[in-house]
């Protein structure tokens, strides 16, 4: 009867453990079945978001465009104004010595030209006389002459000031359909934003959505790298700069290399936080080699320095260089922003090593 009792009691046992194991697979399931849809949702999501982000960089480029053209226009102006007060000032002066030189032939006016032909009994004084008449005339000539071209000068700078004030004006108008535009895309941003936030609910997706988002780095890294294998491009590498690399944006920089970002995944970059729509430049010359939305870095740029060194700049808002282009030091390569989902603008910056992250902080001319 005891042994009986004993193979009751295991029987029950072990049925409550399988019904347990049971239970906690079952948890498991719903719980990866949660994570897959919330990253089913994100993954959609992401996909408005760079169609929205692609829109805005494009807005912002031709707005960026147009600034320039509006500060080479108000500079055109200056000088135009400018040239328009001298040639002024220059015909006053003009003025005045045409003024001189008539009141002097005035003045001189007893001697008659004809009644110097006729009278020919003082021939030394007679001469004298020619000589005068001839270099005054011909002293008045150079005198309008230079007037002349004066008024021309100023009408045409007075005409290419109207163009200019016009072309301005144009300008101006682009510039306000284009800041509005960009408005309505970054509201449109913001509504993905918020939506994506609420998809992404549990620490385990916010995980699994970094390591996502890390595999897309590495394989267009790849891409990238092959693309470099197959150019016969010669570049110096970074090995010599260590510590004299140029800052690539203004702002304030974050030393999160090397930190943990969520979960074991840690940080392979910089942040730096700065100012939307300023110019994003290269540490040192290279070779564009990737230009393009990335899932979680946004508007990405990876320049190729040479040697298996490469620099990353990512969440920008607009990119200047196409993948294949040449930069020089310090050449703007993007618009700094806020794209692949940042709640405010910053630069997310990275440098490589045969496709090993390395600090930053080591390279920078801080």
């Amino acid at each position: 009867m005891v042994i009986l009792c004993s193979v009751f009691f295991v029987f029950i046992a072990k049925a409550q453990e399988q019904s347990d194991l049971e239970s906690i697979q079952k948890q498991i399931k719903n719980k990866q079945a949660q994570i897959n849809q919330q990253l089913e949702t994100a993954k959609k999501l992401q996909d408005t978001l760079k169609v929205v982000e692609i829109q805005i960089a494009k807005s912002a480029t031709k707005l960026n465009k147009t600034e320039r053209s509006l500060a080479n226009n108000q500079q055109q102006l200056s000088v135009l104004r400018k040239q328009q007060k001298e040639y002024l000032a220059s015909l006053e002066q003009q003025k005045s010595v045409l003024a001189k030189q008539i009141r002097s032939a005035y003045m001189t006016g007893n001697y008659d030209f004809a009644k110097m032909l006729l009278n020919q009994q003082d021939a030394a004084n007679f001469e004298r006389t020619i000589t005068y008449y001839q270099y005054l005339n011909k002293a008045r000539k150079l005198q309008i002459d230079s007037f002349n071209l004066l008024v021309k000068n100023l009408q045409k700078v007075n005409a290419k000031l109207i163009d200019n004030q016009s072309e301005l004006e144009q300008l101006k108008g682009k510039q306000l359909e284009q800041q509005q535009a960009l408005k309505a895309n970054q509201t449109e941003r913001e509504g993905t934003l918020i939506a994506m936030q609420n998809a992404i609910e549990s620490d385990e997706a916010k995980i699994a959505q970094l390591q996502i988002n890390e595999k897309n780095l590495l394989e267009a890294l790849t891409r990238a790298q092959q693309q470099i294998d197959q150019q016969d491009v010669t570049l110096s590498g970074l090995s010599a700069l260590k510590g004299r690399l140029l800052m690539p944006a203004k702002g304030n920089l974050r030393k999160m290399f090397g930190r943990f970002r969520q979960g074991q995944i840690k940080w392979k970059g910089v942040v730096i936080n700065g100012t939307a729509g300023d110019s994003v430049i290269a540490v040192h010359h290279a070779k564009v080699i990737y230009s393009d939305w990335l899932r979680g870095f946004g508007l990405v740029t990876v320049l190729d320095h040479g040697d298996g060194f490469m620099s990353l700049y990512g969440h920008n808002q607009a990119l200047l260089k196409q993948a294949g282009e040449s930069v020089q030091a310090g050449e703007a390569v993007a618009l700094l922003g806020q794209s692949g989902g940042q709640s405010r603008p910053n630069l997310y910056f990275e440098i490589r090593h045969k496709g090993k992250p390395i600090n930053p902080i080591n390279w920078l001319k801080l």
